[in-house]
């Protein structure tokens, strides 16, 4: 007998029994082959999904560092800009 179920479809129209399955999916269509024969994509892609919050939080550190244009220095000078952001704390 038929029975109606929960699933999902990713963006290429695969259907997963779960959202989380869909999403990694997905994210690892986008990432493409990652590794010898693409067998990292998925793996990669899960972790993603499951580091969401810390990947979220270092985008919009980095949109906000580059919408301001930042501060450039010269590396080679690293010491005396490591003295100056020390008498700022």
């Amino acid at each position: 007998m038929a029975r109606v179920i929960e699933a999902y479809v990713d963006e290429r129209g695969h259907l997963h029994t779960s959202a989380s399955t869909a999403i990694v999916a997905d994210i690892a269509a986008i990432l493409g082959r990652v590794g010898d024969e693409g067998g990292l994509t998925s793996g990669v892609a899960a972790l993603i999904l499951e580091k969401r919050e810390a990947i979220e939080k270092a985008f919009a550190d980095f949109d906000r560092l580059t919408a301001n244009g930042g501060e450039v220095i010269d590396a080679s000078d690293r010491l005396r800009w490591h003295a100056s952001a020390d008498k700022r704390l």
